[in-house]
C-alpha cells in the first residue's frame, strides 16, 4: 500500500478502447489509483509518460504498430521514474520473460479477477514487483536448476536479494537498509550479473524458491 494517502497517477497504454474503459473503470473504484490519461497505441504512450511521467504504467503486449516490448523499452529510456505494469493475454515463457528482461516491473494476465487485477495494481503502486501467481510458478520452474552462485555475492548484496524476494522496489530497499537508492541500484547491477541474470524480477522469483529469507548469512534452502 501506498506509504501516504496520495493516490498514484497511473497511465493506461492499450490499443482496444473497451479494454481502457474497463480498467478506468476499475481505477476509479481505488482511492489510492488516479487515472491521469490513457494511449491507444505505443508512439501515443510514450509521448504521454514523457509529458505526464505518472509513477505507474499499465501496457498491454500486443499492439498493433509499436510492440509493447519496443514501448516498455522506450519508456524505460525516458528520464522518468515510472514503473511499468504489463497486462496482457499471454502467458508464454518467451514473452513473460522478454518483458521482464526488458525491464518491466510486473506482468499481469487480463483473465485475472478484476478485484485481483486491482489488488496487483495497488500493490505495484505502493512500490513492489506483482505477477500473476500462475506465472510465479511459471518462472520458478524456468529459473529451477540454476546453480548456486550466491557464494559469490556480498554480505550486503545478499540482503538485498533476501529484499528483492519480497518484492520491494530499490527505494523501499534502501529505505529499509538506510542507504541511498543510488546504492541500491548498483549492488542490484551487481548481483544480477553475479547470479546470470538480466532482470530483478527473475532474481526475486529465484531467491522466493532458493534463499532462506531469514538467515543472515543468505544460504541456499536445503531439499
Amino acid at each position: 500500500m501506498p506509504e501516504s494517502d496520495v493516490a498514484v497517477n497511473l497511465v493506461v497504454i492499450d490499443d482496444h478502447p473497451l479494454f481502457r474503459r474497463g480498467v478506468a473503470d476499475l481505477i476509479q473504484m481505488s482511492d489510492r489509483l488516479h487515472l491521469s490519461g490513457c494511449a491507444s497505441s505505443g508512439a501515443e504512450g510514450v509521448a504521454l509518460v514523457r509529458t505526464q511521467k505518472p509513477a505507474l504504467v499499465l501496457l498491454d503486449l500486443n499492439m498493433k504498430g509499436m510492440s509493447g516490448i519496443d514501448t516498455l523499452k522506450a519508456i524505460k529510456a525516458l528520464d522518468v521514474d515510472s514503473r511499468v505494469v504489463m497486462l496482457t493475454v499471454s502467458d508464454h515463457e518467451d514473452d513473460v520473460t522478454a518483458a521482464l528482461r526488458a525491464g518491466a516491473d510486473g506482468y499481469l494476465l487480463k483473465d485475472m479477477e478484476p478485484e485481483d487485477i486491482l489488488t496487483h495494481l495497488e500493490q505495484a503502486a505502493a512500490g513492489r514487483l506483482t505477477i500473476s501467481p500462475r506465472l510465479t510458478e511459471l518462472l520458478a520452474r524456468a529459473l529451477r536448476g540454476l546453480p548456486p552462485l550466491t557464494d559469490a555475492l556480498t554480505a550486503r548484496e545478499r540482503d538485498i536479494l533476501r529484499l528483492l524476494a519480497t518484492g520491494r522496489s530499490n527505494k523501499l530497499i534502501a529505505s529499509q537498509l538506510d542507504i541511498a537508492e543510488a546504492t541500491v541500484k548498483v549492488h542490484v547491477k551487481s548481483l544480477l550479473k553475479k547470479l546470470r541474470m538480466r532482470s530483478r524480477v527473475e532474481a526475486a522469483v529465484w531467491a522466493v524458491e532458493n534463499i532462506e529469507r531469514d538467515s543472515p548469512s543468505g544460504k541456499l534452502k536445503t531439499p
